[in-house]
């Protein structure tokens, strides 16, 4: 006898099973050919913050507790490069990384084919968009567990305008109904299956995005809107890069500071060397090191008449530090020189001095420390100074040096990656230290940062995974620091280049 599964008329509908997803699965949709960035290679290979942006946006996913399972949809002809970039970072999530489609939708197809069927939560994010929050992931896997469509917006702050074939205005819609569309955009497995499904039958079919699917051929499905982010751009325009790669500096300086204890864990049975420490902020670099436990070498010309523009004092200075501790898992340039005078009067002996202390000296200690840094994995830290963006006149060569130390520390990072070592350039705003002091007489207290605060820094960024970035150190509001005296006998060129702004 077959069972009657038939309704009656006063019969109470039931409710709808609860969502049970056996897992959550984050698509990274990396089909882009950087076409509108001139670029040879997929934008989401290219580098920002010494990393391709394609691993930024990875890490996300991969660090997101929310998320079970990772796959990569690849530009045609670059899944090995993106293969190499998921076995080099480790990432344990990732489970496929195929060859996308010639359009979004079809890639998406694509992606439901490689998922299969079952219940399960569906993230698709742009590869390109690698500064996604952990906030707006675990929003996204949240609010499945009541809707079925999920989107990411932000505010327009801009008036949009709508216009005809000629350009000329049809219509400005009310702006504070507007949205601008980000990603990820989530969904439950059923719902973007079937949405694809009737779309099949559509001749006229066209999509730019997930949720356009949704609301056109479901359209008695709630899309939640969740708030997106400013910071979650995606790079699609030369300008796009360096926005981003901005944003990254800003979120490593803004990085919480940890406790004593896990300063503690982190730098205990460490050893760190540092080329001019004797004052300034290789000093107090030093001192804090120690504090929490780490094996710290200071080399400077006045203490240990080390030159860092010798190869032979510098393979000497490290030499000392192995044999002592066994290990070197940082190298600290802070030596550096400030001369002023415009450049036609600058004698030889001086532009000489310049050139070799603040660039040779760092280019050497590279060279020479990288053996020791291949072998711990370690970082290699150097130091800029806001002069670095544009040059400073009355001190061309320092700046033009500092130029040249951003540009070295982000080309070593692309290098030294296959080693697995770091390279970053702490930029501080004008610092307390001796070697400004001498160069700039006494300036009011409030408008100096202090030394401490950037050893403090520089701790973080060693201690951190960071690499290629350049980072910026800025006082705290309210911040007062006492000035620095000048140190008996010091020699400008022991000192931190301490980011002099004019």
């Amino acid at each position: 006898m077959t069972q009657d599964h038939t309704t009656a008329p006063d019969a109470t509908p039931a409710s709808p099973a609860p969502w049970r997803p056996s897992r959550t699965v984050a698509v990274i949709l990396a089909g882009g050919t950087g076409i509108r960035l001139g670029l040879g290679i997929p934008k989401q290979l290219l580098k920002i913050a010494g990393k391709p942006i394609i691993e930024h946006t990875l890490a996300v996913f991969e660090a997101a507790p929310e998320i079970d399972e990772i796959i990569v949809l690849m530009a045609t002809g670059h899944v090995p490069d993106a293969q190499r970039i998921v076995a080099n970072a480790g990432f344990r999530k990732v489970t496929q990384v195929i060859e996308g489609g010639d359009t979004r939708n079809a890639t998406t197809r694509i992606a439901l084919d490689a998922i299969g069927e079952g219940d399960v939560n569906i993230l698709f994010h742009d590869a390109v968009r690698p500064l996604v929050s952990a906030r707006i992931v675990r929003e996204c896997v949240n609010a499945l567990w009541t809707y079925s469509a999920v989107d990411v917006a932000i505010p327009s702050a801009d008036t949009i305008i709508q216009v005809d074939e000629n350009d000329c205005i049809t219509d400005i819609p009310v702006r504070s109904t507007l949205r601008r569309g980000q990603t990820p955009q989530a969904f439950r497995s059923g719902t973007i299956r079937e949405a694809y499904r009737r779309a099949e039958g559509d001749p006229d079919f066209a999509a730019t995005d997930d949720c356009g699917v949704v609301l056109r051929y479901l359209p008695g499905t709630p899309i939640k809107v969740i708030d997106g982010s400013d910071e979650n751009i995606k790079v699609t325009h030369p300008v796009d890069v360096h926005l981003a790669d901005k944003l990254f500096q800003l979120a490593a300086a803004q990085a919480p500071r940890l406790t004593d204890r896990r300063y503690s864990e982190e730098l205990t049975g460490r050893t760190i060397v540092v080329f001019g420490g004797s004052y300034g902020i290789g000093h107090d670099l030093t001192e804090l090191a120690r504090r929490y436990g780490a094996q710290v070498f200071p080399f400077s010309r006045s203490t240990t008449g080390t030159h860092v523009e010798r190869a032979e004092d510098v393979a000497a200075a490290l030499k000392t530090a192995f044999e002592a501790t066994g290990r070197i898992d940082h190298v600290v340039v802070t030596a550096g020189i400030l001369e002023k005078g415009a450049l036609a009067e600058m004698d030889e002996e001086t532009m000489e001095r310049l050139l070799h202390v603040n660039f040779v000296g760092p280019v050497t200690i590279a060279r020479q420390s990288l053996p020791y840094l291949q072998q711990t994995k370690g970082q290699l830290l150097l130091y800029t100074s806001s002069s670095y963006t544009r040059g400073r006149a009355r001190y061309a060569l320092y700046s033009a040096t500092k130029a040249a130390l951003v540009n070295l520390t982000q080309a070593l990072a692309d290098e030294w990656a296959e080693f697995g070592v770091r390279v970053n350039c702490i930029n501080p705003e004008r610092t307390a230290t001796p070697m400004r002091t001498k160069a700039f007489g006494e300036e009011p207290e409030h408008t100096l940062l202090s030394a401490e605060a950037v050893a403090q820094a520089s701790l973080d960024v060693l201690i951190s995974e960071l690499t290629g970035q350049v980072i910026d150190v800025r006082r705290a509001p309210g911040e007062q620091v006492a000035a620095v005296p000048a140190q008996p006998g010091a020699q400008a060129s022991e000192q931190l280049s301490a980011g002099v702004d004019a």
